[in-house]
């Protein structure tokens, strides 16, 4: 990454140790590490606890006929201490295993979640979740999808996944990202990068067609 601010890089990080303090449905590792400073020298060694779940992809279905995005909802523990409602509205997306590739997520994701097909599958970016606490980072896609098939109740009975699908008119989401009703930040991110970037986006599809 070329950037002219940029001094330092993960060469000026040095791990003195690596341990796993917590090992269940998520993971947890301790950290003992040095860096180098702004000043000059090397800092005391530093511990912090990083939360490890790998990686993931987050996928926002578009269908362009009916100017509909398909998205999803599901209830999210971690919202509940300050949402008014826990049960968020979001975009498709999974944990990337091992032996996965980003695109197979995305299309595995969309029929598990909402029972629908992607095409014209479109990278968008990446951005890393909370560096501060947790190594992971989220791959945003856009696709193109037929809405119209997008309905009822889905998830995985083993993953405790109780998803109910929602067809959203472009104009009432970006009405429930100014007001705040979407407020995680996957579905934040895809949705604005989407308006950023609707015309050339659909350029791009139909030069596709």
């Amino acid at each position: 990454m070329s950037n002219e601010f940029l001094t330092f890089t993960s060469k000026d990080i040095e791990i003195i140790d690596k341990k796993r303090v917590y090992d269940g449905f998520f993971k947890m590792v301790r950290y003992d590490f040095k860096h180098k400073l702004f000043a000059g020298g090397w800092s005391d060694v530093v511990r912090r606890e990083i939360f490890e779940r790998g990686h993931a992809v987050a996928v926002l279905p578009y269908d362009p006929d009916h100017d509909e995005f398909v998205l999803i909802e599901q209830v999210r523990i971690g919202a509940q201490a300050t949402a008014d409602t826990p049960w968020l509205m979001e975009v498709i997306a999974g944990i990337i295993d091992e032996g996965e590739t980003e695109e197979n997520v995305c299309h595995r994701e969309a029929q598990e979640e909402a029972g629908i097909r992607l095409t014209k599958l479109t990278k968008a970016l990446s951005y890393l979740v909370s560096p501060g606490g947790t190594t992971e980072r989220v791959h945003i896609f856009v696709a193109q999808c037929d809405a119209s098939l997008a309905k009822g109740i889905h998830g995985l009975d083993d993953e405790s996944e109780d998803i109910r699908v929602h067809r959203i008119s472009s104009t009432r989401a970006r009405e429930w990202l100014e007001s705040g009703i979407i407020d995680n930040a996957a579905a934040i991110i895809a949705l604005q990068w989407f308006f950023m970037n609707r015309e050339s986006l659909l350029q791009k599809w139909r030069e596709c067609e």
